[in-house]
């Protein structure tokens, strides 16, 4: 799933647009997301920072695992998405649980050591770019011991039974993105686990986390993958066939009476990589 929410040079221009596809998908992310939150183990009472928030929803999960005498501070370059985490904190009543601010995941706004653990997903190391100076920023915010956290979206089926499709879908700008053609292959996000070696940390693990859904979808689920489909596969058209680009219409558009969501046996799968050290004091 693209997320630039945190990127210095975002391309997201509709922000409104962006906001409101974050949240109608996030009932697929959130099961996975729970769970992750869980074998983290994170540690009562602790104090975490997630960085590239978005519109907060991950600080939320976090704030709840580490408790009423932790805290988890947000951090973002995105004002509107700042507002909708400030407005949905105070709806849950944990704004003393959770607070949010402005700032830049290359530069963060903290001293050395401030935090117990970093957390970052779909944003930090995700984007182009060498990762090694992001890590090293991040680290430096964590206190020795303590965790930095990354996790990303890292693969999915969406189109049952046309696996074809579905490669040369991904196989488009749309579809790498946020990489880039021609980037170095050891600078993808799957090859993360060596940076954080790099970058000094110790005891660095990899992790798959997996979700999925199958028909019949709910009204919210199917909202849901509508969304992500739309999010996925951007202006495909020019880097396609025209027999592919036939298939896409004819599957992918939510209007086209032969929807794959439409499927009385529609399943879908997805997964998230995610990415731990330990810093080193």
């Amino acid at each position: 799933m693209r997320n630039e929410k945190n990127s210095t040079e975002s391309t997201i221009h509709d922000t409104d647009g962006y906001l409101q596809s974050l949240i109608v998908t996030d009932p697929l992310q959130e099961p996975v997301m729970r769970r992750v939150v869980r074998a983290l183990n994170l540690p009562p009472g602790s104090r975490g920072l997630d960085v590239g928030c978005g519109i907060g929803l991950h600080a939320m999960l976090l704030a709840e695992a580490v408790g009423a005498a932790g805290h988890v501070t947000g951090v973002d370059l995105s004002p509107e998405f700042l507002a909708y985490a400030k407005s949905i904190a105070e709806k849950a009543e944990i704004s003393e649980q959770v607070s949010f601010q402005e700032g830049d995941m290359n530069n963060l706004p903290f001293d050395d050591a401030t935090f117990d653990w970093v957390w970052s997903a779909n944003s930090a190391g995700y984007a182009p770019g060498e990762p090694l100076p992001l890590l090293k920023e991040l680290a430096r915010v964590v206190k020795p011991g303590g965790s930095v956290i990354i996790l990303a979206w890292s693969s999915q089926q969406l189109l049952p039974g046309y696996p074809m499709l579905e490669a040369h879908l991904n196989a488009t700008s749309s579809g790498i993105a946020p990489f880039a053609r021609g980037m170095r292959p050891e600078l993808h996000f799957s090859r993360m686990a060596g940076w954080f070696c790099r970058a000094g940390m110790e005891g660095v693990t990899a992790r798959i986390f997996a979700g999925g859904v199958s028909a019949p979808l709910s009204e919210e689920i199917r909202s849901a993958l509508t969304a992500l489909i739309e999010m996925r596969w951007v202006d495909v058209e020019a880097e396609l066939s025209e027999e592919d680009w036939a298939e896409y219409q004819r599957l992918c558009l939510a209007e086209s009476p032969e929807f794959i969501l439409n499927l009385p046996d529609y399943h879908a799968f997805y997964t998230y990589s995610m990415f731990r050290g330990r810093v080193v004091g």
